[in-house]
């Protein structure tokens, strides 16, 4: 079977905190700009994440709001 290696836009970065709960688990990665996610705990187990892995965060939304005072 062909590997296949995914090819992303955006640049890599490492996860910098990872907090494991019950059901899901708080990934915080850094590439420039911080993000932190909320996933599954089986999908950061599946991953394999820890602090200092490189992972990727990429976003996905069907709407930005933009607010003002």
């Amino acid at each position: 079977m062909k590997e296949l290696e995914m090819q992303i836009s955006g640049r890599n970065g490492t996860v910098k905190a990872i907090e494991i709960g019950a059901v899901n688990a708080e990934v915080e990665t850094a590439a420039g700009v911080e993000m932190t996610a909320m996933i599954t705990k089986a999908s950061a187990e599946n991953l394999g994440l820890s602090v200092g892995k490189e992972a990727y965060a990429v976003v996905k939304t069907s709407g930005v709001m933009v607010a003002i005072d």
